[in-house]
C-alpha cells in the first residue's frame, strides 16, 4: 500500500444532513456524478471526489491497489469530520465502496453499487490497458472506453455529451488511469461480501458491455439482503445514461 493521497472534492447540499459520498469510475472525475446532483443535494450532504490519479487529484506514480483508494476516501470523510456516510459508487467507485464496507464497517451506513463487479478478469486484459496507456496516454482508449459506457442510441442522440465524456477520459492523467488499472486487475472482493451489513443496492445496467447484468447479480447473491435492480436502456455509465430512474433508486435505497 502507498501514503495517503488527499484528494480533490466539492460538496452541495446542507452541511447538517447526512452525507452521501460518491465514487466516480476508471476514467471520469467528479463531475460524472452532476446529473444526480439535482435529486440528491438537497437532501444530502453530496461529497464528490476525484479518485487518486484522476482530475484534480494527486497523481501518485506506480500501481495502485484497491486498498489506497478506499483510504484515500476515508481520510476525505476524516478531514471533513463524518464519521459515517451513504456511499454510492459505480465500477470502479463501487469496487472502493464495496472495500469501505466491508474494512471500515462502521464508516459506512447504506450503500449504492453501480455497474460494478467484485472481480472483473482477465488480469492480463488489464495489465494490458495499464501498458498502452502509458505508451500512448489515455486519448487512446478514450473513444472505446466511452462506447462501453454508453448505448449507440444515446451517443447517436446526444453527440456532444459523448465528445465531453471523451474529453474527460482523455484529461486523466495516464500516470493515474495506469495505476489504477492496476487496482481492477489485483481485485478480488468475492471473499468480502458475505460479510458486508450495509443494506446494499446493486444497480446494472441491462446493456453494460463491460460489467454485464450477471455481475451485479452475483453481488447482490452473495451480501446479505442486498437487491439488485437491472436499469433498461443504460450501459455502463448507467447513472448517467438513465440518470432519473437512478435517482429515483438511490433515493429510495437511501430512505430505506
Amino acid at each position: 500500500m502507498s501514503a495517503v493521497v488527499a484528494v480533490h472534492h466539492r460538496e452541495d447540499g446542507p452541511r447538517d444532513a447526512l452525507a452521501l459520498l460518491l465514487i466516480n469510475s476508471l476514467g471520469a472525475d467528479l463531475s460524472m456524478w452532476e446529473p444526480q446532483l439535482p435529486a440528491l443535494a438537497g437532501r444530502f450532504r453530496v461529497i464528490r471526489y476525484d479518485a487518486r490519479g484522476h482530475g484534480r487529484s494527486p497523481v501518485p506514480p506506480g500501481r495502485y491497489a484497491l486498498a489506497d483508494l478506499g483510504r484515500d476516501a476515508l481520510d476525505l470523510l476524516d478531514r471533513l469530520g463524518i464519521a459515517r456516510a451513504h456511499v454510492c459508487g459505480l465500477s470502479l467507485g463501487a469496487m472502493t465502496a464495496m472495500w469501505l464496507a466491508s474494512h471500515a464497517a462502521e464508516r459506512v451506513d447504506r450503500l449504492v453499487l453501480f455497474c460494478t463487479s467484485a472481480r472483473l478478469g482477465p488480469p492480463s486484459a488489464w495489465a494490458e490497458r495499464a501498458a498502452l496507456v502509458r505508451a500512448e496516454g489515455t486519448a487512446a482508449v478514450a473513444a472505446a472506453v466511452v462506447d462501453r459506457w454508453v448505448t449507440a442510441g444515446y451517443a447517436a442522440a446526444h453527440p456532444e455529451v459523448v465528445g465531453r465524456l471523451r474529453d474527460m477520459v482523455a484529461a486523466t492523467p495516464a500516470i493515474g488511469y495506469a495505476g489504477a488499472c492496476a487496482a481492477v486487475e489485483q481485485m478480488d472482493l468475492r471473499p468480502d461480501l458475505p460479510g458486508i451489513r450495509a443494506p446494499t443496492l446493486v444497480v446494472a445496467g441491462a446493456d453494460d458491455p463491460a460489467t454485464p447484468p450477471a455481475h451485479g447479480a452475483a453481488i447482490a447473491a452473495a451480501v446479505p439482503g442486498a437487491r439488485l435492480e437491472v436499469l433498461a436502456d443504460a450501459a455502463h455509465l448507467a447513472s448517467f445514461e438513465q440518470a432519473a430512474t437512478a435517482n429515483r433508486l438511490i433515493l429510495e435505497a437511501l430512505d430505506g
